[in-house]
C-alpha cells in the first residue's frame, strides 16, 4: 500500500527539537538550480506554515520584470503579473485573468494609459461581443489603471468610471431547472462518464475546475471533500445524501483515481471538460443556455428552496463569504412570502389541481339557436 503524498515536499515526516525543546520544521529543498535550507514557523500545517512554505518555495521578486515603454499597458500589465498581487490569485483565476491581459495587449499594448480616453474604452468593449465580457474587460481596465497610480506612482485619471456598462442577463448563468436535470438523465443513463459528470456537480457543488482532479482520493469513509481552486476553502460534504452519485461511483472500476477522464484515462483541463459537457447537454436536446455551472446554481437554490441559511449554502458551495449565499436564500424567501401572501389573501382555490391540469381535451362551445 503507497503512502500518502507528502502535501510539503522537502519537509520532513519528524520536526527536529531545539535544546529548549521547542519542536521546528525544516524544509530542505531545491528547486530549479536555487538550495532552500529553512525552518518554518508555526504548528505543521497550519497557516503560519504554509505561508512560510509557499514564501520559501515561490518567492516574489522585488523588482518584476517589465516589457515596453513607462506608461504603457505593455508596462504596467507586465509590472502586475510579476507583483505578489498576481501572483496570490488562484491559479484558475490567474489563468483567465492572464488570457484578459494578453488580450488588452494585443490591441493597446503600445498606447499609453494617460492617452486613453471613454471612446476608446467603449470601442473595446463592443469589440469583446458579449456583455458579460465587455464588463469584465472594463473591469479589467479599472483596475490596471489603479495599479498604476497606486503601485507604479503614474499621476493619470481613471476614465473607466465614464464608461457605460453593458446590460447582462437578470442572475447571470441560467440555474438549471429540475425538468432540465430529469431530461439529461433521461439521455444519458447510468453508468455513463456523461451521467457521472451531472451527479458529481449536482451533488458537491463543484465547479468545472474542481469536478476535473476529483477522484476515490477526495472520498474519506463517508465523505467526500475538497478544496475548491477558486477560493481555496474546503468543504467536507456527507455521501449519504448523495445516493445518485454514489450510484454512479460504485460502478466505476476499483482501479479508477480521477472520476472524470477522456481517452486513456487522462483527466479534462477546464476547458475540454466545458466543452465536453456543453455536447452532452446538446445531445441531450438541451438549449445552449444549460452549462456546467448552472449545475451549482441548481444545487445552491435546491437548498436555498428547502430553508437552508446562507451560512450553510456558503459552505456548500465553498466560498468566503455570505455574499452569493444571500442572493439564493433571498429568492427562495420571495417565493415563499408571494404564495404565502395569496394563501391569506385568496382563500378560494382549485380542487384536485393535479387532476384539473391534466385534462387537454377541447371543450366544444355549440351556438344556441335564436
Amino acid at each position: 500500500m503507497r503512502g500518502r503524498k507528502n502535501p510539503f515536499p522537502g519537509v520532513g515526516n519528524q520536526p527536529s527539537v531545539d535544546r529548549h525543546g521547542k519542536k521546528r520544521w525544516r524544509l530542505r529543498k531545491t528547486v530549479k538550480g536555487r538550495k532552500i535550507d529553512v525552518y518554518l514557523p508555526g504548528p505543521y500545517g497550519s497557516v503560519e506554515f504554509r505561508l512560510a512554505y509557499d514564501a520559501a518555495v515561490n518567492p516574489v521578486s522585488e523588482a518584476p520584470k517589465t516589457r515596453g515603454a513607462v506608461g504603457t499597458f505593455d508596462y504596467v500589465v507586465s509590472h502586475y503579473r510579476g507583483n505578489q498581487k498576481f501572483g496570490v490569485l488562484a491559479a484558475s483565476t490567474r489563468y483567465a485573468k492572464g488570457k484578459r491581459l494578453d488580450w488588452i495587449c494585443q490591441f493597446i499594448g503600445s498606447a499609453r494609459l494617460a492617452d486613453l480616453e471613454t471612446r476608446h474604452i467603449e470601442n473595446l468593449m463592443d469589440r469583446k461581443g458579449g456583455p458579460d465580457a465587455a464588463n469584465r474587460l472594463l473591469k479589467e481596465l479599472s483596475e490596471l489603471f489603479d495599479y498604476a497610480r497606486k503601485r507604479l506612482g503614474m499621476n493619470i485619471q481613471n476614465p473607466t468610471g465614464s464608461a457605460e456598462k453593458r446590460k447582462t442577463r437578470e442572475g447571470g448563468y441560467h440555474t438549471w431547472t429540475v425538468a432540465e436535470v430529469e431530461q439529461f438523465r433521461d439521455w444519458h443513463p447510468s453508468g455513463t462518464m456523461a451521467r457521472l459528470a451531472l451527479e458529481l456537480m449536482l451533488a458537491t457543488g463543484a465547479s468545472r475546475q474542481d469536478a476535473c482532479v476529483m477522484g476515490r482520493q477526495n472520498i474519506k469513509g463517508d465523505v467526500i471533500y475538497y478544496r475548491r481552486g477558486k477560493t481555496g476553502q474546503d468543504t467536507e460534504l456527507p455521501l449519504a445524501y448523495m445516493p445518485y452519485l454514489v450510484a454512479e461511483i460504485v460502478q466505476l472500476p476499483p482501479s479508477t483515481s480521477v472520476f472524470l477522464t477522456h481517452g486513456k484515462g487522462r483527466a479534462y483541463t477546464v476547458e475540454s471538460f466545458g466543452n465536453w459537457f456543453g455536447d452532452q447537454c446538446s445531445a441531450a436536446g438541451l438549449p445552449d443556455r444549460c452549462r456546467a455551472h448552472g449545475l451549482r446554481k441548481h444545487g445552491a437554490t435546491e437548498l436555498a428552496e428547502a430553508g437552508a441559511n446562507e451560512f450553510q449554502i456558503m459552505a456548500f458551495l465553498a466560498h468566503k463569504s455570505t455574499r452569493e449565499a444571500l442572493r439564493y436564500v433571498r429568492t427562495a424567501q420571495r417565493k415563499k412570502l408571494a404564495s404565502d401572501a395569496l394563501a391569506l389573501a385568496r382563500t378560494k382555490n382549485v380542487s384536485n389541481l393535479s387532476d384539473w391540469l391534466d385534462k387537454y381535451t377541447v371543450q366544444v362551445i355549440e351556438n344556441k339557436v335564436k
